[in-house]
């Protein structure tokens, strides 16, 4: 049996605690065609406005882009941007059921005017009202409740005054009491009252500021400053296009250099990197592998003009730039698969290589990945496949993906729903226009081998 490497075939759905300061992202988007007669400024002529959410809102998003389910905890106002805000978490199925309502309080919004791709201004309305004792008692005992299911808790501290230190004391301490990791994306130069947290992922100026620490100074020293002040295992420094240092208490440092295409804007490239570590820890993955896949994910965030939402597909075709591994899946990783394909053409070619790979194995593998705009899928019917065979395989580019000991192909079909059915015999590529007698093809090809 092959073993899986690639860290992205085992992302599946999980479910998310978001805890953070909420707020209305609007942008007015427009032309610049002349300057004003009032004052030496363009005058933008509208063609277009959006809104979106921002802040903890920006984690939320990037978390059901990629397949999260997702609780949001924070406060709106009684105002119309929370009204707005709310809605379209609604619409983007997030569970709003920890969305409660300070009266006193305003949400906060962040107007983005934008012209031939330049952000001209940037017209904030918030004001800096602290959360009121009375929704933080209420918060703080419906944390027990919140926390039914959840496979890991981000925290995305803004520092507009929801994630108080009693708040986050009974969070982190709910959540540890139960097993589940909490990820912290910092604000301030105190990151003790994020004492507990699993990871503290602050930028590069944030650690240097809790570190209270030059910028010439070394990031080992600056790691070990704010461990001394914290009780968390991993300290995890974002460094924009620089990409990702990781340290951990007893010492291990792994450094991650972002690979990017072109920097365009490094908004969000933060709550990309918390959305990204949270799934990835959520599905149990390894330190390292979770780090990676939010580095990549931060690659091709900032490749966007503002905060942009990355998909598992976006994700999928970045991997498979870098490396073979993550192009084989059994039938126990097949969700991010599914995520991979969507919107794809594809072409599905069953293969048996108990015999060893063929030349007519080669030659239909060609021939089938020269079909326009098609992705080809290599599905493996033997029970126990050659490591050797798999990593040739692997290792072509005509091959978008490989699948292993799905049992159920009809199954396998219905999940993917692929374009064309293909399956290799006895030297022959049979297929049919008809996906149900493709699919009857198959069942009697295993029965035959």
């Amino acid at each position: 049996m092959v073993r899986l490497t690639g860290p992205f075939s085992r992302l599946d759905r999980c479910k998310v605690l978001v805890a953070g300061d909420l707020m209305l992202d609007t942008y007015t988007i427009g032309k610049a065609k002349r300057i004003s007669p009032e004052a030496p400024v363009a005058v933008i002529h509208v063609q277009r406005e959006e809104n979106r959410p921002g802040g903890a809102g920006n984690v939320v998003l990037n978390l059901v882009s990629l397949g999260a389910e997702v609780v949001a905890l924070s406060r709106l106002g009684n105002d119309v941007y929370g009204k707005v805000l709310k809605d379209i978490l609604i619409q983007e199925k997030v569970d709003v059921s920890g969305l409660l309502i300070q009266h006193d309080y305003f949400t906060p919004v962040k107007n983005r005017v934008i012209a031939e791709n330049q952000q001209i201004v940037r017209i904030d309305h918030e004001q800096l009202i602290s959360l009121s004792a009375e929704l933080e008692e209420q918060i703080v005992e419906q944390i027990p409740h919140l926390l039914e299911g959840i496979q890991v808790v981000a925290l995305s501290d803004y520092g507009k005054g929801f994630l108080t230190k009693k708040l986050l004391s009974s969070l982190i301490q709910q959540a540890q009491k139960r097993g589940i990791p909490v990820i912290t994306d910092p604000k301030g130069t105190d990151f003790s009252k994020y004492s507990g947290s699993t990871m503290i992922k602050p930028n590069l100026g944030e650690a240097y500021a809790a570190a209270n620490l030059s910028l010439d100074m070394p990031l080992e020293l600056v790691a070990e400053r704010i461990f001394e002040k914290t009780s968390v295992e991993v300290l995890l420094i974002t460094r924009s296009e620089s990409g990702i240092s990781i340290f951990e208490r007893k010492g291990q440092r792994l450094d991650f250099p972002v690979r990017v295409h072109e920097v365009k804007d490094v908004t969000g490239a933060g709550d990309t990197v918390l959305a990204m570590l949270s799934y990835a820890l959520g599905n149990r993955l390894s330190l390292a592998e979770a780090a990676q896949l939010a580095n990549v994910a931060a690659g091709i965030a900032i490749e966007h003009l503002g905060c942009a939402r990355v998909t598992l597909t976006e994700l999928a075709q970045r991997l498979l730039a870098y490396d073979v591994v993550n192009k084989v899946f059994d039938e126990d990783h097949l969700f991010a698969l599914k995520k991979a394909l969507k919107g794809q053409k594809i072409a599905l070619m069953s293969i048996s290589i108990q015999g060893g790979l063929t030349p007519f194995i080669f030659k239909s593998i060609r021939e089938l990945s020269q079909k326009a705009h098609m992705k080809l899928l290599l599905y493996i019917r033997d029970a126990q496949p050659s490591d050797d065979s798999i990593n040739m395989l692997a290792s072509l580019r005509e091959v978008e993906f490989i699948i292993l000991n799905t049992h159920n192909f009809e199954d396998f079909c219905n999940l993917i729903k692929p374009d064309e059915i293909h399956c290799l015999e006895n030297n022959h590529l049979l297929d049919s226009p008809d996906s149900h007698l493709a699919r009857q093809q198959q069942t009697n090809i295993q029965n035959y081998v």
